[in-house]
């Protein structure tokens, strides 16, 4: 008899025949993208994590595969030979998400910031967005500070985490409030297999 997966883990699969799909973590920062995708991928094995690329500081205690930590050079050179699927310049930072290379079978997972998310569904419409908010501008504040980031890095993402919100939502085909890292990764992980759902009885 096969055993039951643990409650909560994704069952669902890209299945064969059927194309893989593009699912997009966006929100301003201090809403744990990091921590929900690094959940997502731990409990559903179909999810493949492109890693980003960016050329700002890596933060105190930040895992060495949070992104690829570059250069400005080096990440310039990549946007010249067309290396990335989208860029942006955040806070006077370069982020990127290199072309995507899942292994077969694999959904691909993005997180991302809005104007890459952005760039993304201009590329791939039936790109899935799931865009995430803090329960209030407070929290957002005292989760920034409490990854590290000096009042005045704060005080700047959350001006622009105002100007991003309603250009995320209006994209987004789902929003998430992160109240709860439990609670929202399970929402999360119901939104991909009802999206998996849908596209096997699509390509069926």
């Amino acid at each position: 008899m096969e055993a039951s997966p643990p409650v909560g883990t994704s069952t669902a699969h890209t299945g064969h025949g059927s194309s893989p799909l593009i699912f997009i973590v966006s929100g301003p920062g201090g809403v744990g993208k990091g921590t929900i995708v690094e959940v997502l991928v731990e409990r559903d094995p179909v999810l493949w994590l492109s890693r980003s690329w960016t050329t700002r500081d890596q933060r105190p205690g930040e895992a060495d595969d949070a992104y690829v930590f570059t250069t400005r050079d080096a990440f310039e050179h990549r946007i010249e030979t067309g290396g990335f699927l989208e860029w942006t310049d955040f806070l006077g930072n370069y982020y990127g998400t290199p072309m995507p290379e899942p292994r077969p079978g694999r959904d691909t997972v993005l997180e991302i910031e809005v104007d890459g998310a952005r760039q993304v569904k201009a590329l791939h419409p039936d790109a899935i967005l799931i865009f995430v908010l803090p329960p209030s501008r407070e929290e957002q504040a005292r989760r920034l500070r409490g990854r590290g980031d000096p009042d005045h890095k704060v005080d700047q993402r959350v001006r622009k985490a105002e100007e991003e919100e309603p250009i995320g939502m209006a994209l987004a085909d789902h929003v998430v409030v992160n109240d709860d890292l439990g609670r929202t990764v399970e929402e999360m992980l119901g939104i991909i297999d009802r999206h998996r759902a849908r596209h096997r009885g699509a390509t069926a």
